[in-house]
């Protein structure tokens, strides 16, 4: 605090502790490493924002809210209850406010909120203190929008329609209320007829005793994941009943098929942040490194859905707390790094963008692997299509960095581990239509990443559009497993590719058995309209009928010889009826070369070529070379 220059510990990464991360998990020990690591980097980050503030134009930066007082309060808080200090500085969503703060003062964050407001949330932090150590004082808090935060504790209603002020926070013996416009409102912990206009934080608890979880259910706080400085958004009593009934219900389900993962969360896990449900089996979630201990995440489908969410996210909590403490690979600060094929992604992704998928998507597929076991009829089979689809998606990936030139020392060894874990579990069998669904889902990403996001050499496509037009055999091209592009192959990023997941979202439907799935076969382009980004064809190819698939597909391409969406199912239609292998080896691996011929073709003489042809005369050519 000011004044006083914090005394940290020097944290480092044990070996045991790197393996047990590795590995996907990770005992108390090692949550309360990262945890003991996040305390020390928040109070730096305090010290930082202090001495930032502290200069000659600090008053320019800090409008109405002076600070000095809430850094009287706030020693006076920890020197009183350490505990009640802790919990506020340990609060994910302070840790967003704390880097959030930062960048302003830096320049590198913009916003509409004004930077006093930013700056003057360490009141608010400070009155929440204050209150939780029992002390009396006054102090003033920023008003966003008609409500005043104190974190961890609620929100009071402000009228006024100002949407950037200050009002008065009292607390004297034990008693602590905010004085608005229309008086003072009690800061009390639970809901209250009679105390209008305050909101206290909600908590959703499951389990008991040793094996409980409990959750701040915050809709409240301007610091929630890719929501901070927003406005609340209280959900109704209803709302919060079914996630106390859906938490209750998925926590009972990590304790049985994931318990190791389940303790850690006890741990390392505070709060959530709920938004609005999302479209069916494509749940929102987020997590940060600097709000450490927070899921943002949308109302799920189901229990299962959130458990699987749950341990998504919480993989990714645990590498951003190991990121605190040792780089595993070197970022580009020129934002010039190589983008790689993430199967989890519409867009490439640098390579620590990719490693964070990795390890989450690991989490995932361990998820699965147990969870297929204790699931039984249509569920089972889900939880099998989950384990295999997931499974290779994680190996694919985990291929295409191996020893990559970004990998700190630390960083291969890290990523050794987790290969060896993931590679047990390629061998395990997985009954054989869950696991050719899982296949063709994860060829139809790949193909449709690839037709949306890569493109042959020019001078490669003109040689192509010249054979084609004098009958050549075909040009030549690259042979073998392509990589997540070739050499020669040009990466050219595609800001609309959407839904690239769409054929899996289908099959999910399939094998849950919804209202959707009854209409994949008897009205396709009905069934597709429930899926964002989903063609008539893939409701076909998901039904389990390729050679409609197929028709549909070349029916789409004459309309639109462009849709790369339709060039990849095509191939994957092929493939499934088994027919035309040069065509459908072309467009399962590498249907960027027929998508630019036939760009090319159209642009030169006005006319597409057959699809099927032109894949098989490609497919054909490399096959002879």
């Amino acid at each position: 605090m000011p004044g006083d220059r914090p005394v940290l510990p020097r944290h480092r990464v044990p070996a045991r502790s790197l393996i047990a991360l590795a590995e996907g998990e990770g005992d108390d020990g090692v949550l309360d490493l990262l945890a003991s690591a996040e305390r020390s980097r928040r109070l730096l980050l305090l010290r930082t924002l202090d001495d930032m503030t502290s200069d000659a134009d600090a008053p320019d930066r800090l409008g109405p809210l002076p600070l000095t007082g809430a850094w009287e309060l706030l020693t006076r808080a920890q020197k009183t209850d350490p505990a009640a200090f802790d919990t506020l500085l340990m609060y994910p969503q302070t840790g967003m406010w704390l880097s959030s703060a930062l960048r302003r003062l830096r320049g590198t964050e913009g916003g509409t909120t004004p930077r006093w407001i930013v700056l003057g949330h360490l009141s608010a932090v400070a009155a929440a203190a204050g209150v939780r150590a029992g002390l009396d004082f006054a102090i003033d808090v920023p008003v966003r929008h008609g409500y005043a935060l104190l974190p961890t504790l609620g929100a009071a209603e402000v009228a006024g329609g100002q949407p950037w002020t200050t009002v008065p926070v009292r607390s004297q013996e034990g008693r602590a209320w905010i004085e608005t416009p229309r008086g003072p409102v009690r800061c009390a912990p639970h809901a209250d007829r009679s105390n209008p206009g305050w909101h206290p934080l909600r908590w959703v608890r499951a389990g008991h005793g040793e094996s409980e979880l409990a959750l701040a259910l915050d809709d409240l706080d301007p610091y929630r994941i890719d929501s901070h400085r927003s406005r609340p958004a209280r959900l109704p009593d209803h709302r919060v009943l079914r996630w106390q009934k859906i938490l209750e219900d998925s926590w009972a389900v990590l304790l049985r098929d994931d318990p190791r993962t389940a303790r850690a969360m006890r741990r390392g896990l505070t709060s959530v942040s709920p938004v609005e449900a999302a479209e069916r089996f494509r749940p929102r979630s987020a997590s940060g490194g600097d709000a450490f201990g927070n899921i943002l995440v949308s109302e799920p489908d189901d229990a299962v859905q959130l458990a699987a969410t749950l341990v998504h996210e919480f993989q990714h909590t645990k590498l951003s707390g190991l990121l605190h403490l040792a780089p595993l690979y070197v970022a580009d600060a020129a934002q010039h790094d190589e983008r790689l094929y993430a199967p989890w992604r519409d867009d490439p992704r640098p390579v620590g963008g990719l490693l964070q998928g990795i390890y989450a998507f690991a989490g995932v597929t361990r998820f699965w692997r147990s969870h297929r076991r204790s699931a039984v009829g249509r569920a089972a089979d889900a939880g099998h299509f989950e384990f295999a689809l997931w499974r290779s998606q994680v190996w694919s990936a985990l291929e295409s960095v191996r020893d990559h030139w970004r990998l700190t020392p630390l960083g291969l060894r890290f990523l050794g581990i987790l290969r060896d874990r993931c590679a047990a579990w390629t061998d395990e069998p997985v009954p054989d239509a869950p696991r050719a669904l899982a296949d063709l889902c994860a060829i139809n990403h790949r193909s449709r990443w690839r037709a949306h996001h890569l493109r042959p050499a020019p001078q490669w496509t003109d040689e192509a559009v010249a054979g084609w037009l004098r009958g050549a055999n075909g040009p030549s091209g690259p042979s073998g497993p392509p990589a997540s592009h070739d050499a020669g192959t040009l990466l050219v990023p595609d800001r609309a590719a959407r839904h690239l997941d769409s054929l899996a979202i289908l099959v999910r439907h399939r094998l849950y058995d919804t209202a959707v799935s009854g209409a994949l076969s008897s009205h396709p382009a009905e069934a597709a309209r429930h899926v964002e980004g989903a063609l008539e064809g893939d409701a076909l190819l998901a039904a389990g009928k390729p050679g409609a698939a197929r028709r549909s597909y070349l029916a789409h391409l004459s309309e639109a010889p462009d849709s790369a969406a339709a060039w990849a199912g095509l191939g994957g239609a092929l493939a499934a009826e088994g027919v035309e292998p040069a065509a459908a080896g072309l467009l399962t691996r590498r249907p960027e070369q027929v998508l630019a011929v036939q760009r090319a073709l159209v642009s030169r003489s006005g006319r597409a070529a057959d699809p099927v042809r032109l894949a098989a005369w490609l497919g054909q050519a490399r096959r002879d070379g």
